[in-house]
This record gives structure tokens, sequence and C-alpha cells, in this order.
């Protein structure tokens, strides 16, 4: 087969192959859709486990009310360890920050020391600590369909951008069904393994995207100023 040839399916053959990995995407694959916006952020007097505030201004992050069942939390925490966290906390300004009550302090650093056993940075892990009564009155500023538990916390856990949106899915997906989807159950090793993180990989390829634009804008003007000032110059 000549060169030629070998070319020409290539360019037959690469919009059919782009086609078919969108189309198999089963919702919008370009853009996580907004669920809400303006959200309050962690209240600067709730404070880790290394005595500082935590935020989720300027952060992606991924937010949780784990509650007080120590028992059954370890195994979702591992589970959202292993397949978000350790999956995407190279990437700037990616963290989880875990809403808890007061008085598990020392389960949570149980909880890091048996990480560190699989993750050797756990920086972006933030626990932060407060009242049952003050984590039910932030919980329900988010408005979310779900509800926690007696034990103050839910296995869910949601994707808050850097403008303190809520993201999940909403509307349409790729084959025209209505879905939604505000949180990921950390229950399931394959609902995080899945869903959330082809999620969290739009959402981040959102941000490269848009930071390149950015960048290109920039190197824009800095060429128009350049030109100008050379034509100063000349004239």
């Amino acid at each position: 087969m000549n060169k030629n040839k070998i070319i020409l399916i290539i360019l037959f053959a690469l919009p059919i192959v782009i086609y078919l990995i969108f189309a198999s995407a089963k919702h919008n694959s370009l853009f996580l859709p907004v669920i809400s916006k303006n959200n309050q952020d962690v209240p600067f007097q709730w404070k880790t486990l290394e005595g500082k505030s935590a935020t989720l201004e300027d952060k992606i992050t991924v937010l949780g009310f784990p509650g007080s069942n120590i028992a059954e939390i370890k195994g979702n925490l591992f589970n959202l360890n292993q397949k978000i966290y350790n999956k995407y906390f190279g990437f700037k300004d990616f963290q989880m920050v875990m809403v808890m009550p007061k008085g598990t302090e020392d389960d949570c650093k149980q909880i890091l020391r048996k990480l560190e056993s699989v993750t050797e940075d756990l920086s972006g892990w933030n626990f932060v600590f407060t009242t049952p009564d003050s984590i039910q009155q932030y919980y329900n500023t988010f408005h979310f369909v779900g509800q926690l538990d007696q034990n103050h916390g839910t296995p869910a856990v949601y994707i808050i951008d850097k403008n303190l949106s809520h993201r999940g899915r909403k509307g349409k997906n790729k084959i025209g069904e209505e879905e939604f989807k505000e949180s990921y159950n950390t229950v399931s090793a394959a609902e995080l393994h899945n869903e959330m993180g082809d999620d969290v990989k739009i959402l981040l390829r959102e941000y490269r995207l848009a930071l390149k634009k950015n960048d290109k804008r920039k190197d824009e003007f800095r060429d128009k100023i350049t030109e100008e000032i050379e034509s100063g110059i000349n004239d």
C-alpha cells in the first residue's frame, strides 16, 4: 500500500473514530454542568488537624460529610483515595475537604496513617471539624437532594469548582436521556472509578483549556504591544 492511500485512509477514518469516542460518552463530555452557583465557603473558624482554615475558593474540591461512624467511613474514604485522589492529586489546586464532627480528630489521624501505606503525599486531604449542628446548617446551604444520617454524615461526595459552584450531571445526555447526578457514592468503587472519574476529568480539562486560552490572549496582547513599540521606534 502506497503512502498516499495510507494518508487517505487515515483522513477518512479519523473523524469516525473521534465521533465514536464522543458518542460513547453518556453525558456532555465537553462541559460539566453547573447545578448551583455562589455556594458558601467552609467557615474559617473550622480548623484542620494542623489547626489551619480550609477554603473551597480557587480550588477544585471533592467535598464530603463522612459523619461519625468511623468503622463505616474507613472503607469509603479508602475507595475515594484510591479511585479519585491518587488519580488526580497531581493536578494543581485539586483537593479533598471532609467536614467532620468534633471528637473524631484522632480517628481521622488514624485513617490518614492507614492511607499513608498506599499514598505517599496526603497533603491534599483536609479534614475540618465543627459541631453536628453546624455541619447540618452548612450542608443545608447547598440544597442537596440527599440528606445527612443520624451520624451527621453521608457516603455521598460532591464536586465544587473554583468559583464555589456545585458541578454534576444535569439535563440531556449524549443519547438524549434526561439525567441528574449531584453526588457520587463512596461505597461504590466502581461509581467513583467510572462516573466520578470521568466528571472530575472533564472539569480539570475545562480549566486547562481556559488556561491555554488565557495564555494565548496574553501572548497575542504582548505581541501586539511589541509590534507597536517596534513600529514606533522605526518611525
